[in-house]
């Protein structure tokens, strides 16, 4: 339960919403006293701002809060925790901008999102009174989105292989899902010898969280996410600076697990598969080493180039995996290159796509949820970077050039000519405080992967 957002209420302080271009038409509609008191606040509708409405009494009667554009999903994310704590209400008598109330909904709860594991919540969040059918759907969302930041802004210490893993359980149980977990050795008996490579020097022994839901007479749906609970880079050791989030390197493991909740809280009738190889990228005496030769599922010879491209070889094993299920499409997401960020900043995912109907259903859902995906290419010329003397491929490639598109062709190695597949190369991170967007994790691409699979399984936009 979110509970910045509450049943409908008549009784809560009424919210009119306003531009700047229109204050001045919505003052005539005030009384003298309230108009006047308007213009000497200063308030002039700019988008982020408030003006806070007394009656006679000098109790609060209502608010005017400035926006942009209705279309924004943030653009009533700096209410929640800078409003006077109570309850308030869209106001419905004709003044002011209308927007859609489940944009409201997700708005508010994206702003009212505090992070409160290790501290006391700074203030209590004021809340929005919605009608049923819009409060109902809004909760779901926004607890998928609150779990995705949870998970990643939780710290190593409390967030390792095996609580990723019950994380999972968690979810399972709650739904009627079914977990399976292979853990250390077993993964070589199993045949996942590179996410075993990747995380065998940690003392918390690597993982394949493996989570089943659903009618096995649905269509096929599997979702992989990359769980790398800590990244030291491995022997190839990063900086200070360059370690100091890698908390968040589980980050699509976390984006895995809110569109699983999604899929399975709105019952989706899918068949659903979600793989998330959990691992430490640890330093000890029993690292890989670059120059190493490592084994994969699939039975290609990986040459390591550099141990902090770790991510793709632990995804390489979960997706080959994947595809041997025989799912109708596979999606996954991972924290896995930099250099995204350097081509897209932090607020873009990149998405790479082998299907040009899937790529387009992504793309159509990413616009209508104000949700933002942007396409780059699988260029195949580029798989030349891969090269390796001495093995089938090397894990990173020969040229600094292209490195989030040489990560995406590793990966699509592993998935079989003709499986649809999308790859979202994610920052799962606000590097600073905005509207609705508070610094720390954040899920990036989750809403716009929620509506395609809404959408290509019949609930329409749910």
């Amino acid at each position: 339960m979110i509970d910045a957002l509450q049943p409908e209420d008549s009784s809560a302080c009424p919210l009119t919403l306003v531009r700047s271009d229109g204050l001045a038409s919505l003052l005539n509609g005030l009384s003298a006293s309230a108009a006047q008191y308007v213009k000497a606040s200063g308030f002039s509708g700019e988008p982020g701002t408030f003006c806070l409405l007394p009656d006679e009494q000098g109790r609060l009667a209502g608010v005017l809060a400035g926006i942009n554009s209705v279309d924004d999903p943030h653009l009533l994310g700096g209410l929640p925790l800078s409003l006077p704590p109570g309850r308030y209400r869209l106001a419905a008598d004709g003044q002011g901008v209308a927007i859609d109330p489940a944009q409201a909904a997700l708005s508010w709860g994206l702003g009212a999102y505090q992070f409160l594991r290790y501290r006391s919540a700074r203030r209590e969040p004021a809340q929005l009174c919605l009608a049923a059918d819009v409060l109902a759907p809004a909760q779901t969302l926004l607890a998928a989105v609150y779990q995705v930041r949870d998970l990643v802004n939780t710290p190593t210490q409390d967030l390792g292989p095996a609580e990723l893993a019950e994380a999972a359980g968690e979810l399972a149980s709650r739904h009627g899902g079914r977990l399976r977990v292979i853990e250390g050795d077993v993964l070589l008996q199993d045949n996942f010898p590179a996410i075993h490579a990747v995380g065998r020097a940690s003392h918390r022994a690597p993982r394949l969280i493996e989570l089943d839901w659903g009618d096995d007479s649905h269509p096929r749906l599997a979702l992989v996410g990359k769980g790398v609970c800590f990244d030291t880079g491995g022997l190839d050791l990063k900086s200070a600076d360059g370690m100091l989030r890698m908390k968040k390197d589980m980050g699509g493991a976390a984006h895995a697990l809110g569109l699983a909740e999604l899929v399975m809280a709105n019952t989706l009738p899918v068949r659903l598969k979600v793989l998330i190889p959990a691992v430490e990228n640890a330093i000890g005496p029993d690292a890989f080493r670059p120059g190493e030769v490592i084994a994969t599922r699939q039975g290609l010879s990986v040459e390591i180039g550099n141990t902090d491209a770790e991510g793709r070889l632990v995804l390489c094993d979960a997706l080959t995996y994947a595809a041997q299920w025989q799912p109708e499409l596979v999606l996954d997401f991972a924290t896995l290159t930099g250099a995204a960020r350097i081509a897209l900043g932090p607020d873009l995912p990149g998405l790479y796509v082998n299907d040009e109907t899937l790529a387009t259903q992504l793309l159509d859902a990413a616009a209508d949820s104000a949700d933002p995906l942007w396409r780059m290419p699988l260029y195949g010329p580029y798989m030349s970077y891969l090269d390796s003397p001495i093995a089938d491929i090397n894990n990173a490639a020969s040229s600094r050039h292209a490195g989030s598109i040489t990560a995406a062709l590793f990966l699509s190695r592993f998935v079989p000519e003709g499986l649809p597949w999308a790859h979202l190369d994610v920052y799962s991170w606000n590097d600073a405080n905005r509207p609705g967007r508070p610094a720390g994790g954040e899920a990036q691409g989750l809403r716009a992967f929620y509506r395609m699979l809404a959408t290509r399984y019949g609930r329409g936009g749910d």
